[in-house]
């Protein structure tokens, strides 16, 4: 079967699918912008749906009363499509209907088997959402779950790429997407081969898109947000961003593993392999230029700032007062591994070594209860981790003026510290 060297992806995020409103809008983009040419549309959970569907969760699973958020929840669907004067009832029935076995069945559900409940609720935010889309657009609709296909690392399934492409290239209506009918699909999801759903890792979406455009040989991904392109700083926690007109894959993938909430960080990697371009632009202004990441050269880019909050700084020291060797650190990236926690930042000294990690309750105490045998063990909670790449002083003083760094750590390009996080 050939590449379809014209094939377009496009994913849109919750932000511009929150509404009605916001559903319209899209339509106008696909309308605009999405034709002629074969159309991939990849689509994120609505608005804040999937922060509501982690909170049912946590409430049927602690035996608490969910059914006014529930409600709540149902109304906001039903309500979307209704405006859209659509089938309310018949689209998205049977998915509320199956939402609530799941959240009845969570009461049941052990504690060391809470992560694989976790990806068969939180999933049915991408249903809703794109059954909604789809109806809308005229679109064939298309369940990925069958053809995502993963592992059952619950909650940040690791793909089988061959497998995935197989049952890509099988299953998409490739006479369909030619003579431009789009279909509109899930971000986020994925299953196993046995059939149950997975997830991808929050803000997965992005990634979903670059595993269509790798697997079918699409000719570009872009990446509909609500801010101008990629931009040197989050706007909402920085003044002053600037937009980068094009950046290198190389550039973008730094920046989204140090955090970069823009993009998600597995999703360049697929895309440059094959040479795919990345167009991120505003779905508030279609016609704006925003930034096209691909196989470039470039100057010294301005420094880019990145926050993470909500982290934690852990220490570890040897409980022989032995120095921190190669043997330890084996011991304790092993574990780390185990319980999933992922290093942002990591430096030694002669006999302890620290670590910052995203602050997660339920997997620090795995860490602490393998290791506090062998390891004197502090750590920190509340924290913040900020990261200039491309430094330089002014960029270097302007971060770091008024704050207690905790942990520093400089290379040529990159300055990173962990501070307390502002009150």
């Amino acid at each position: 079967m050939h590449e379809l060297s014209q094939l377009k992806v496009y994913k849109f995020g919750g932000a511009s699918v929150k509404d009605a409103t916001a559903l319209r809008n899209l339509g106008h983009i696909v309308a605009e912008h999405g034709r002629p040419g074969p159309l991939v549309i990849v689509v994120s959970a609505m608005g804040k749906t999937t922060n509501a569907l982690e909170a049912l969760l946590q409430l049927a699973h602690a035996g608490q009363p969910y059914a006014t958020q529930l409600a709540v929840l149902r109304d906001f669907h039903m309500g979307v499509a209704t405006e859209l004067q659509l089938p309310a009832d018949e689209l998205l029935r049977e998915l509320f209907t199956t939402l609530e076995a799941h959240l009845a069945a969570a009461t049941r559900v052990a504690a060391a088997d809470f992560d694989r409940h976790y990806d068969q609720v939180v999933s049915c935010g991408e249903l809703l959402s794109t059954r909604i889309v789809a109806a809308y657009l005229g679109a064939r609709w298309l369940d990925c779950r069958p053809l995502i296909r993963t592992d059952e690392t619950w909650r940040e399934g690791r793909l089988d790429w061959a497998a995935t492409e197989a049952a890509l290239r099988g299953a998409l209506p490739m006479a369909e997407l030619a003579q431009g009918l789009p279909v509109v699909t899930q971000g986020f999801v994925g299953g196993t081969a046995s059939g149950l759903t997975t997830t991808l890792g929050r803000e997965g979406s992005d990634f979903t898109a670059a595993i269509l455009a790798y697997c079918l040989g699409a000719g570009s991904v872009t990446i509909w947000k609500d801010v101008a392109g990629l931009l040197n700083a989050d706007p909402k926690i920085f003044a002053d961003t600037v937009r980068y007109p094009e950046i290198s894959y190389q550039e973008t993938i730094e920046m989204a593993y140090y955090g970069a909430s823009v993009i998600h960080p597995k999703t360049i990697k697929p895309l440059a392999v094959h040479g795919i371009p990345l167009l991120v632009k505003s779905f508030l202004d279609p016609t704006a230029e925003g930034t096209r990441i691909h196989d470039c050269r470039h100057g010294l880019l301005v420094p880019a700032f990145i926050r993470k909050a909500d982290q934690c700084l852990i220490s570890f020291e040897s409980k022989e007062l032995d120095f921190i060797s190669e043997e330890n650190l084996e011991v304790i990236f092993g574990v780390l591994a185990q319980v999933r926690l992922k290093i942002r930042l990591m430096q030694n000294s002669a006999i302890s070594f620290s670590v910052c990690t995203d602050f997660l309750p339920t997997r620090l105490e795995q860490l602490l209860a393998r290791l506090r045998d062998q390891f004197t063990i502090h750590y920190n909670t509340g924290l913040e981790l900020y990261t200039i790449k491309n430094y330089d002083a002014p960029s270097l003083q302007r971060l770091t003026a008024g704050r207690e760094l905790l942990l520093e750590q400089r290379t040529r390009q990159t300055f990173q510290f962990v501070c307390r996080g502002e009150a």
